[in-house]
């Protein structure tokens, strides 16, 4: 929820190009901050007749990563979606002047709707925890079934080759953070067990899906949507920092990532005690349902290639997990939370090798 101004910007600045850009904010405002955790501030705009916007900027000063906080990209897809029927909020405009509030910044309508941070949904009836669940996979697929050129996002991204760019950078990554020492002891973070093994089967052409280029999300996750306040459908998807056009593969496999986990452990990360095969949660679709949901919607069928997709998706994590381990181990991440996070590193590869064993078996019967 919005709260106290941790960042604080020129109000009076703000307002001035307000006035002169975007009419039916009403000056002057009010500003709150939406919580930690965004990459780029996010503050909720209230005007002078109560209406609530939103402004998304970058960090202030230096930027530590030159390819993240791309509000300009954020901005970029969510206006081409504004006319399709995937639902995001709408757009007033973006400002690439340093000089008016410190860094470039977007503004787009203040959705009142619920973001629900559990995948189980939790106090939900059986009947609305189930349509949840539909509507979430009914976005993702009338995302991933657009043509990219029809509403001006050819330049986005590269049609083809996203896979093959993804673990040409997981593969970089993760021989740049195995390398990292720890400040205390000494010892390396290692290599992702099995890291030689897994790049050999992602790079294989004959195991590789086929190539797709559609707009995905990046992060499309159960906490990056807003649902209505009543009803169970989504009325936006949020946080579009990672966008592309890529592999629909993708979306799916990371939307689906309880139902993967939990079928290993419940003790891993990501892992819901609602999503096992014994728990029988009302309502709650099974992961074969979900995409036998998206296929009716998006216009192609996962089912061949979703074993691949979901051993990819583990791969990246475990590189991830990695990442955090290599960030423990300097001490930038220094809280204990990390040092478990990092730990799950050895973890997802070993569920990764048993996922891509049903990979080969599946694309062995194809």
């Amino acid at each position: 929820m919005a709260g106290p101004v941790r960042q604080p910007i020129d109000v009076a600045s703000l307002e001035r190009y307000l006035d002169s850009n975007v009419p039916d904010i009403k000056t002057p405002v009010s500003l709150k901050q939406f919580g930690f955790g965004q990459s780029n501030p996010t503050y909720q705009i209230t005007d002078s007749n109560s209406r609530k916007f939103v402004m998304r900027k970058k960090p202030p000063g230096k930027l530590v990563s030159k390819t993240a906080h791309k509000v300009e990209r954020e901005y970029r897809i969510l206006n081409a979606l504004q006319n399709t029927d995937v639902p995001v909020p709408k757009v007033y405009g973006l400002c690439e002047d340093d000089a008016v509030v410190g860094s470039p910044f977007y503004i787009m309508e203040f959705l009142d709707g619920r973001i629900i941070t559990e995948p189980h949904f939790p106090g939900a009836s059986a009947e609305e925890r189930q349509e949840m669940w539909h509507d979430a996979i009914r976005t993702l697929a009338k995302l991933h079934r657009l043509n990219p050129k029809d509403i001006g996002l050819e330049t986005y991204g590269k049609p083809t080759g996203f896979y093959n760019r993804q673990v040409k950078t997981f593969t970089t990554l993760g021989d740049a953070q195995s390398q990292v020492k720890d400040i205390s002891t000494g010892a390396p973070v290692g290599e992702v067990p099995r890291m030689s093994d897994l790049v050999r089967f992602f790079s294989d052409p004959k195991q590789q899906p086929r190539d797709r280029g559609v707009p995905i999300h990046g992060d499309y996750k159960i906490d990056n949507l807003v649902y209505h306040k009543t009803e169970p459908r989504v009325i936006g998807i949020l946080d579009w920092e990672m966008s592309t056009i890529g592999h629909p593969l993708s979306d799916l496999s990371n939307l689906i990532v309880p139902w993967t986990i939990t079928a290993f452990s419940l003790q891993r990360r990501n892992s819901h005690p609602a999503f096992h095969p014994t728990a029988h949660t009302p309502g709650l679709p099974s992961r074969d349902q979900c995409i036998a949901w998206y296929r009716e919607v998006a216009g192609w069928d996962p089912v061949p290639e979703i074993a691949w997709g979901t051993a990819f998706a583990m791969w990246r994590d475990s590189v991830i997990f990695q990442g955090i381990a290599s960030r423990y181990a300097v001490r930038q991440a220094s809280s204990e939370e990390a040092k478990k996070v990092g730990e799950e590193m050895g973890p997802a590869a070993e569920i990764c090798w048993e996922l891509v064993g049903r990979a080969r078996g599946v694309r062995a019967r194809i």
